[in-house]
Formats: structure tokens, C-alpha cells, sequence
């Protein structure tokens, strides 16, 4: 159908385009408040509007409008693929944005990760080095508690050896005074024993004497 009007429209234009109207009338002059669409004859006919005027285009006009159109179609083709490739350019672009900021953002929460675990590090250390010094002050502390009740025992033997010591000597001393005493004893006796006026008090002594000893052994040191 639509190539039946553009026949008939060709038509049309045909009969306009001849010097004179048919039997012999003029065509009325066109509308010059209307625009003027000038068409090629050979090609179809765009009636979007406007005085349709047809003429003949030659084939130096020919060529040169299609050159025309494709030189337009390459430009349109050109500025559509650059258009390709500037929206291609620009979803890398974002797209190595996005995965450098992931990859910034990966990269934080790593370092954050890193110095929370060093932190925790840093306090596990300071509370073993806590725990280690304490543990080292009682370790003092006991030593020094187990030094001094070693001393305190040295002490309380070297003391109890001093008297121990002491006693036997004393004990020795009273032992060599009564020994020296009834040495002496004996001697007055064997030597005054026969004077008259001594005879009652040497029988004394020599009864003394003659009394069995309770002596009571010295302890040993």
C-alpha cells in the first residue's frame, strides 16, 4: 500500500513539475507562508509537511549527497562507538575504582584486624610479665622468709650449744672444785690426822670422806 502512494505521489509531482497545467490552466502560485520540502523525484517522498517541490538532482548532487549520509552515518557510527567506548572506559574506570576502594577498604580492616591483634599481644605480654614479676617477688619473699628462719634456727642451736657448752663447763668447774676440795680434804686428814688437837675433826672429815658420792654426771656439750 505504501508503494501505491508513493507512486501516486510521484504522479502528483510529476504533473507539477511540467511547465504547464494540464489542459492548458495555470496551477494557483504556492503558499509563501508555508515551508518549501524540497524533494529528490527519484527518491521516495517524505510528506511531513510543507510545499512538496520536486526537481531533478543530478548525479554530481546524487554522489555528493550520499557521500553526505555516509559520511554522516560514519560519523553518527564513530561518535555511537565512541560513545561504546567512552561508557566501556568508564565502567572500568569505576569499575577498577570500586574494586581499588575494596580493595583500600580490605586493606583497613586488615591493618585493623592486625593492630587488635598486636594490642591484644602487647596486653597478654604485659599480663605475663605481671604474673612473672609477681610470681618472682613471693619466690623472694619466700626465700628471703626461709632465710631468715634458717638463721633464726642457727641461732637458736649455736645458742643452745652456748649453753650446752656453758653448763658442761660449769658443771666441769664445780666437779674440779669438789675434786680439789676433798683433795685437800684427804691431805689434811693424812697430814693433821695424828695431831691431838686435830683428831676430832679429821675423824669428821674422814667419815666424810668415807660417805658414798652422789655425783651426777655432766651433760654432754
Amino acid at each position: 500500500m505504501n508503494k501505491n502512494i508513493t507512486v501516486v505521489l510521484l504522479l502528483v509531482l510529476a504533473a507539477g513539475c511540467s511547465s504547464k497545467p494540464p489542459d492548458g490552466a495555470y496551477a494557483s502560485p504556492m503558499d509563501p507562508t508555508r515551508k518549501v520540502s524540497e524533494q529528490d523525484c527519484s527518491r521516495p517522498v517524505d510528506t511531513d509537511g510543507g510545499n512538496l517541490m520536486c526537481r531533478e538532482v543530478t548525479e554530481a548532487e546524487r554522489r555528493a549527497r550520499i557521500a553526505e549520509e555516509e559520511r554522516q552515518a560514519r560519523a553518527r557510527k564513530e561518535a555511537a562507538e565512541r560513545a561504546a567506548r567512552e561508557r566501556r572506559e568508564a565502567e572500568e574506570r569505576a569499575a577498577r575504582e570500586r574494586l581499588e576502594r575494596e580493595r583500600a577498604e580490605q586493606l583497613a580492616r586488615e591493618e585493623a584486624a592486625r593492630k587488635q591483634r598486636a594490642a591484644e599481644e602487647e596486653r597478654l605480654a604485659a599480663e605475663r610479665r605481671r604474673l612473672e614479676a609477681e610470681a618472682a617477688r613471693k619466690a623472694q619473699e619466700a626465700r628471703e622468709r626461709q632465710e631468715r628462719a634458717e638463721a633464726e634456727a642457727r641461732a637458736r642451736q649455736r645458742a643452745a650449744q652456748e649453753a650446752r657448752e656453758a653448763a658442761e663447763r660449769e658443771c666441769r668447774r664445780l666437779e674440779e672444785e669438789r675434786s680439789a676440795g676433798r683433795e685437800v680434804l684427804e691431805n689434811f686428814v693424812a697430814t693433821y690426822g695424828t695431831v691431838e688437837e686435830f683428831k676430832g675433826i679429821a675423824g669428821q672429815i674422814s667419815a666424810f670422806l668415807k660417805k658414798a658420792r652422789k655425783v651426777k654426771p655432766c651433760p654432754p656439750a
